[in-house]
């Protein structure tokens, strides 16, 4: 494999984890939320309603299964001109079904792992093969956020994350640190956010953070742009922006994110994940809210 193949691979398979991110999921029960993101100079956008849930059973002390599902309904609103049927990809749908299972090994650590077949297409006719996709991972967590000695409570996330459509033979690591540092100021340093928190108080939080978001699906009804066939579409974005938290409760809690792209790709690819048409690639606004239930 060639070296610009292997790092466009890594793009890909860094697109595909953006929905459902291991640290998220591990941490959320339910959520609800709406992204939106208008192209520059065009009545062109793209926007996002996303809803999850993860019931986790207890089959013994501290073992758990996990059961969850995800769905992605991704409206795509080209107005511009394009050379092909624009309603081919107007709207895509992401589907997951998680299981899981985790662990505690001893006081220190935690292991876990999990299997989540994706369905990730524009659904514009029967469901076939290409629209089928599977992800995977193990991890393991360090977490010391409610340990009463610990001097700066903290957690730590390390794993290993496949996906069948990344072309890679080969799963890629996962790192995610996150550590208190008084009662006022916290940070989480890791892929595909990373971010500093400064809590006003139990209720109210306010962030700056720099992320990743996106999505990857099939395209069913074949689109022929510049004598190549789509089958593929992506969306990948890379944010900076600020972040408001209200807690009703302890768990339960409302979001609202704001910022700018610092790198934006939406592209039409062929079978081989190779470009065949930028929809757009000019940075904007990034707006996205909702609502999430926690453990």
């Amino acid at each position: 494999m060639s070296l610009s193949k292997a790092y466009k691979n890594v793009l890909i398979l860094f697109t595909l984890l953006l929905c459902s991110t291991l640290q998220a999921q591990l941490s959320n029960l339910a959520r609800l939320e709406y992204s939106f993101i208008p192209k520059k100079n065009s009545e062109d956008s793209y926007s996002r309603f996303r809803g999850f849930f993860n019931i986790p059973i207890e089959i013994s002390e501290d073992d758990y299964l996990v059961f969850g599902a995800e769905y992605n309904n991704v409206a795509i609103d080209l107005e511009d001109h394009y050379p092909f049927n624009r309603s081919l990809i107007n709207q895509v749908h992401v589907i997951d079904a998680t299981i899981g299972y985790t662990f505690k090994h001893n006081e220190k650590w935690r292991f876990g792992a999990k299997v989540t077949p994706r369905i990730a297409s524009t659904l514009k006719s029967k469901i076939t093969g290409s629209d089928f996709f599977i992800n995977g991972g193990v991890y393991a967590i360090n977490d010391k956020t409610k340990d009463e000695t610990a001097k700066k409570p903290n957690r730590l996330i390390i794993g290993l994350t496949y996906n069948s459509t990344s072309g890679l033979p080969f799963p890629l690591p996962f790192v995610s640190y996150f550590r208190k540092l008084n009662s006022h100021w916290a940070y989480t340093l890791g892929v595909p956010k990373a971010n500093i928190e400064y809590y006003f108080n139990e209720k109210n939080v306010l962030q700056s953070f720099i992320s990743l978001d996106g999505y990857y699906a099939h395209v069913q009804d074949k689109i022929t742009v510049n004598n190549q066939v789509v089958e593929n579409v992506s969306l990948r974005v890379i944010v900076l922006g600020l972040g408001y938290e209200y807690y009703f409760t302890k768990h339960f809690a409302f979001y609202m994110y704001s910022g700018y792209t610092l790198d934006q790709k939406n592209i039409l690819r062929n079978k081989d994940k190779d470009k065949v048409f930028t929809l757009d690639d000019v940075n904007t606004l990034y707006l996205r809210t909702g609502l999430k239930y926690k453990i």
